[in-house]
């Protein structure tokens, strides 16, 4: 449309003076993760960065494509967005998964479309850039074109229903995780919202699946309700989740391990529903298999903090924290008395280390993983 071929001349020439980049995420290749960057389909193209995640094997994979979320401040510093919850799950059940960083966003070119009312032009400008991975994506012998999902949270959500007034055939199922795009001043941002997904849903003959918690802090039930039924009344088939309130902010839910007991059931039963896999193939990717973690040493019984060498009676304290946070955990330690860990996430060997070795010029070693001291004398 014409509104986004001027928005992306008007991303190009606001990019000519930028000098900001995006901070580094190093690929896991645990995760079978590779950066990839895309030629947008615009007037003026750029390069969209699209990280892959692939399980093992030659393919054909399933593939599912997420859309990331709008962080607030500068998008050109907003990380490479990688939403490992989800791409665990289905890295076991044999799917690739694909993200990609539309315009602006991260290190791909040109400057992110600008905010507005229009947030239905808004949406169909992010599903072009989207539009053009999928074209690059149905290329890719690894990939089954006739077996794909889209999800998308928060502005990537918004992208994913806009995408799917004209899908791709190949994809199955769309899934929108606290969709929309949110502005406090110039407009009445919740009725351009309204309005967009009635735009939306009357073009739209593909059923997607919605979730939204009651304790949102961009689209809570008063304005996400009026939304969903804008949609619907105006032809859209959309089931809303209404899952009440998710801890500080349901907003974040989909990002969160926390969050996989609220979605992933529905959504594996709605695979399941499209003939798409859901048995667990490949179960080293999930979040606990860590094939690299060090055996218990019996050097010392776990809450001896005494035992711990090397640090102060601050540093002892310190451990005895680590040991009432939740696994997965890890403690590092080196002669000097530095120390460093880290709990929850992914790899917290890998951050404990590396939180240990940035304060200290001699290498970190672990000394507890989880509920075993892996330590041993030298």
């Amino acid at each position: 449309m014409m509104w986004t071929r001027l928005v992306g001349l008007a991303a190009v020439l606001m990019l000519a003076g930028a000098c900001a980049v995006a901070q580094e995420v190093a690929p896991d290749p645990a995760l079978g993760e590779s950066i990839e960057f895309v030629r947008s389909n615009r007037v003026f193209q750029v390069m969209l960065e699209t990280t892959i995640f692939k399980p093992q094997g030659a393919g054909p994979f399933p593939v599912v494509v997420i859309n990331h979320g709008k962080d607030s401040g500068n998008n050109r510093l907003q990380p490479r967005a990688r939403y490992l919850p989800a791409v665990r799950e289905f890295l076991q059940r044999g799917y690739a998964v694909v993200v990609p960083m539309r315009e602006g966003f991260s290190k791909s070119g040109g400057s992110a479309v600008g905010e507005g009312c229009n947030i239905a032009g808004n949406g169909e400008a992010q599903a072009d850039d989207v539009r053009a991975v999928v074209s690059w994506l149905i290329r890719q012998p690894w990939a089954d074109a006739t077996r794909m999902v889209m999800m998308g949270q928060s502005h990537g959500g918004l992208t994913t229903l806009a995408y799917a007034q004209s899908p791709d055939p190949g994809f199955k199922l769309f899934v929108n995780f606290a969709g929309g795009l949110k502005f406090t001043a110039g407009c009445q941002w919740e009725l351009a919202l309204q309005d967009a997904y009635a735009a939306y849903g009357a073009k739209t003959r593909v059923p997607s699946l919605w979730f939204y918690g009651a304790n949102d802090g961009y689209f809570p039930p008063p304005v996400i309700r009026p939304a969903f039924d804008a949609y619907v009344a105006a032809g859209g088939k959309a089931e809303l989740v209404a899952y009440g309130p998710f801890g500080v902010d349901a907003h974040h839910m989909f990002g969160a391990y926390a969050g996989l007991p609220i979605w992933w059931k529905r959504v594996e039963d709605k695979l399941s529903a499209a003939g798409l896999p859901t048995a667990v193939v490949q179960p080293q990717f999930a979040r606990g298999h860590r094939p690299d973690q060090p055996p218990a040493s019996g050097y010392a019984a776990l809450d001896d903090a005494g035992r711990v060498p090397h640090l102060s009676e601050g540093g002892r304290e310190a451990y005895r924290g680590f040991l009432l946070k939740p696994a997965p955990r890890a403690f590092a330690l080196a002669p000097g008395g530095v120390f460093g860990w880290a709990s929850g996430g992914d790899d917290p060997m890998g951050r404990a280390l590396a939180n240990c070795n940035r304060r200290n010029q001699i290498a970190c070693r672990l000394y507890a993983v989880d509920n075993d001291v892996v330590w041993k004398n030298e």
